[in-house]
């Protein structure tokens, strides 16, 4: 999540102060991720330092402003314009959580499953009973924020529909490798002392042969 360039696109919009700023990001995102003001005024210290933002005196209650310079503004550009990557995705703690879970002791990898899909379910339905106010929203009020929070919800969607496929999926994977595992023919190992067997190849059946003539 870009805290800097969620800022500075609010100030494009005009200066704002720290509370403001907070307060409108969590309108827009619906709270999906929240803020403290520390980290607000940390993040404006920062651009400013940069130059992206400066000080813009203080509004009628003493609260002091900021706003965005050119040199905020070009960034922000880029931002938009640069698509996200994904070559070095965020580490995944549910795909860090099955990967360890492979054959760990005393760890029913099933049972996470299950776990994780009873709960991601839930999440699923509460984000979709959230998509029903927000398009009601949408259509009787319109606006920024009412349509970026439904753009919000319907991401959590997909993304909790990918995650129950995906833990359909590992788990017909562990089921299927479990019963190839029990249907593998065992090789017992060779008993000490003794040589591992192996085929006769033409030149040896030929002296064999020999050998049994020159008997007889």
């Amino acid at each position: 999540m870009s805290i800097r360039h969620g800022l500075l696109a609010l100030l494009e919009s005009g200066p704002r102060y720290g509370n403001q700023l907070r307060a409108e990001f969590e309108a827009r995102t619906g709270a999906t991720w929240p803020l403290n003001v520390g980290q607000v005024y940390t993040t404006l210290n920062r651009l400013e330092r940069d130059g992206r933002v400066a000080p813009d005196g203080a509004d009628t209650s003493g609260h002091p402003l900021y706003a965005i310079t050119e040199s905020g503004r070009a960034e922000l550009r880029d931002w938009y314009a640069t698509p996200v990557d994904r070559e070095r995705p965020a580490r995944d703690e549910l795909a860090i959580k099955l990967a360890m879970a492979v054959g760990a002791p005393d760890v029913d990898i099933r049972d996470v499953i299950q776990r994780q899909r009873s709960h991601t379910l839930k999440a699923m339905q509460d984000y979709t009973r959230l998509k029903t106010g927000a398009l009601a929203a949408v259509e009787s009020e319109g606006g920024a924020d009412a349509v970026a929070w439904l753009l919000v919800l319907e991401n959590l969607i997909f993304q909790t529909e990918a995650e129950v496929r995906w833990l359909d999926h590992s788990e017909s994977r562990l089921v299927r490798l479990s019963r190839t595992a029990r249907t593998a023919p065992r090789t017992e190992p060779p008993q000490p002392g003794t040589a591992p067997p192996t085929e006769a190849g033409p030149e040896a059946r030929t002296r064999a042969e020999a050998g049994h003539r020159t008997a007889h």
